[in-house]
């Protein structure tokens, strides 16, 4: 079931080939939109740390280096990501190592310039962010221990006490900017995530319903829209073994068009089909919500009759075949007359699909054989 080689002209190979590349494009276009916004997280970084170099907490020179370093780890991932180099492991995004750099970063910086390391420790949140949106459980666990690590040692090795600049109103000022921020930016990527979510929910539900009229299509007669001879026999099977544990009667009776290759012949096959699907349409809506109608073969067709007597059975095909005659068929063409023909059979014990229907079509030969337009139950 692969749509792609189904398409004419294309071979088989050449179309899994294009499906293969928009597969490609799509991840590089979704890991392009995770560096980005890498990239805007470390700028919005930087304008804080500029923030503090004015209000003295840091040197000026830490600004540059940390933006420098950013940008540069940024924008190596993202020439990887376009030269295809994530596509060639199986994590096609490369969660844990892309962590462990950006955790590198943030966490070297805060060893190197620890007076600003609340800045540096509320970016964390925002590397762990987007890494649960491509992350299993296993990768966030391990991502998580090393975080740990590294956060043990800056809080309890260092020499220098890591603190919440506060002295002068441009740290304070700086300081809520960085909370406000980082949650921000947690908050956008929790939106972003929920997006995902929600279009990933959709194409599910898509996938769910093609998958559903696929089921149906393969279950369906395409002229008819009545159930095909695979299925149709797969149901007689299933009403047998039904009757059988349950005692109950099941009659089936298959039906044949009168002289329709005549049909075809003098009013032409389009004409012919449009008959067939009348008379299918005509039988749906007089037959129980339980019974089964399918196309047997050609202008055949088989009726199942579950919890029916053959008395009953034989009296139900009657009042079709009263249904058919009279319909006004002269529509389709001047003249023209539809009628049918029914041989009517009740399972008995051990009966099989086979033996059912060899009496029922042995019953069809006799109402031809009585001059058709008639029912015959055995």
């Amino acid at each position: 079931m692969t749509s792609t080689a189904a398409i004419p002209g294309i071979p088989a190979a050449s179309a899994d080939s294009a499906q293969t590349l928009a597969a490609r494009a799509k991840r590089m276009r979704q890991r392009r939109q995770m560096f980005d916004l890498v990239a805007v997280s470390y700028m919005i970084d930087t304008a804080l740390l500029l923030i503090y170099a004015y209000a003295g907490t840091i040197s000026f020179g830490v600004v540059p280096a940390y933006f420098a370093s950013a940008m540069l780890l940024t924008g190596g991932n993202i020439l990887l990501s376009e030269a295809g180099f994530h596509d060639r492991f199986k994590d096609h995004y490369l969660v844990v190592p892309t962590v462990a750099v950006n955790m590198a970063l943030v966490l070297g910086f805060s060893f190197w310039v620890p007076q600003a390391a609340f800045l540096f420790i509320g970016s964390l949140f925002v590397i762990f962010s987007l890494a649960s949106l491509r992350a299993t459980p296993g990768q966030s666990l391990l991502c998580w221990a090393a975080m740990t690590a590294a956060l043990a040692g800056l809080l309890l090795f260092t020499a220098s006490p890591v603190e919440i600049p506060h002295g002068s109103l441009l740290e304070r000022l700086g300081t809520l900017l960085v909370l406000v921020l980082a949650i921000g930016r947690c908050t956008f990527i929790g939106m972003y995530s929920s997006k995902l979510r929600e279009s990933l929910y959709k194409r599910g539900a898509e996938l769910r319903d093609a998958y559903q009229r696929i089921e149906e299509l393969a279950e369906l007669d395409e002229l008819t829209g009545t159930f095909n001879r695979r299925c149709i026999m797969r149901m007689l099977n299933e009403e047998i073994d039904r009757a059988e544990r349950s005692g109950s009667p099941l009659s089936l009776a298959l039906i044949d068009l009168d002289w329709f290759k005549r049909i075809n012949d003098g009013f032409g096959h389009p004409i012919g089909d449009e008959v067939l699907r009348t008379f299918a349409i005509t039988i749906f809506a007089n037959i129980r919500s339980f019974d089964r109608f399918g196309r047997y073969g050609g202008e055949e067709f088989l009726l199942l009759l579950p919890n029916t007597h053959r008395d009953e059975a034989e009296g139900m095909l009657e009042r079709l075949r009263e249904i058919v005659a009279e319909l006004d068929w002269s529509a389709f063409s001047p003249g023209m007359k539809v009628t049918l023909s029914a041989g009517v059979a009740t399972t008995a014990m051990a009966d099989s699909a086979d033996t059912v229907l060899t009496r029922a079509d042995s019953a069809l030969y006799t109402a031809k054989e009585m001059g058709r337009n008639r029912i015959f139950a055995i």
